[in-house]
């Protein structure tokens, strides 16, 4: 159970740092507990990632990262990733199931959407609250829903929605979006999509399904019922660094830091995509991390190993 290099995660970094490791002449694992693909797995079009084809989608990009991974040798296992102990001049990866030795890792563990976290949404949680439009739109046919957020996931999600659902309120803290201009322009053209500014959803209410919001003006304080069947939330990210407790260095928002060779505050460790601190959080920069901290992890061994024949 010796590798070269280890990745933890097997979304777009995870993927691209697999690809470039096994082309260096690593032999290299990728670790994910859950399926493949990250957060791009749901989503329903890629149309910004540079070459894709104009069908392309989140799982179809994903699968073929997968492929190109195989192909070049890399290996893959299913199991929920605990700890890391560095002894010498290597590590140890403990998981749910297996003890690893590597010479390297790399961290590509990802985030999750944060929640709201008013009262309604856990116990509505699958009963009309939803985190991704392309796993639950087809259950909104025909009917009137929310989306709360105002970045470039939100607006992409509500436009999306407009196709199943009759009407989509877009709830957003601030007057104005943070999303890209061309995804603004093509929402505010949208003409079943509408928006409440300056706004936050204060409790999800129904019996036993969805029925309704109350939102609160975040400028005076006042409280509106606005009825609807859904709501998919996008206000946000969670890293999923929680198992770097006491090794790995984070930010006041619990991302990791790395240098711009990918390196964390631990040698031969590395880090990449939406789990460190970036300032874009994309397909395409998760897919370029991912091979910088390939290459550098390959250069991190080679130069050990020169240190060691010497």
């Amino acid at each position: 159970m010796h590798y070269d290099i280890i990745i933890i995660g097997s979304g777009p970094a995870g993927l691209s740092a697999g690809l470039y490791a096994a082309r260096g002449q690593m032999r290299t694992l990728i670790l994910e507990k859950g399926g493949l693909g990250g957060q791009i797995a749901t989503s329903w079009e890629v149309e910004n990632y540079p070459g894709a084809p104009a069908d392309t989608t989140g799982p179809s990009l994903t699968e073929r990262m997968r492929e190109q991974c195989v192909d070049f040798g890399v290996e893959f296992q299913t199991e929920e990733f605990k700890y890391f102990e560095k002894t010498g001049q290597t590590f140890e990866v403990t998981t749910s199931s297996t003890v690893y030795q590597t010479k390297a890792i790399i961290v590509a563990t990802g985030a999750q959407p944060k929640l709201l976290g008013c009262p309604g949404e856990l116990e509505f949680r699958g009963l009309g609250v939803s985190y991704c439009a392309t796993c639950d739109a087809n259950f909104f046919r025909n009917l009137e829903i929310a989306v709360v957020g105002g970045g470039d996931t939100a607006i992409e999600e509500a436009i999306y929605l407009t196709k199943f659902a009759s009407k989509v309120t877009v709830i957003h803290r601030r007057d104005k979006l943070r999303a890209a201009k061309v995804l603004q322009e093509r929402a505010m053209e949208n003409e079943k999509i509408r928006f409440v500014w300056d706004s936050v959803v204060e409790e999800i209410k129904g019996d036993g399904l969805v029925q309704s919001i109350v939102v609160k003006n975040v400028k005076d304080g006042a409280l509106t019922e606005i009825p609807v069947q859904g709501v998919f939330v996008y206000v946000g990210q969670i890293p999923h660094t929680q198992y770097f407790v006491g090794t790995l260095e984070k930010d006041a928002r619990d991302y990791l830091i790395t240098d711009e060779d990918m390196c964390t505050n631990i040698p031969g460790v590395f880090a990449a995509g939406d789990v460190r601190r970036k300032s874009l959080r994309q397909v395409v920069t998760a897919a370029g991390d991912g091979a910088i901290a390939a290459v550098s992890a390959i250069k991190y061994i080679e130069d050990y190993s020169e240190v060691a024949e010497s």
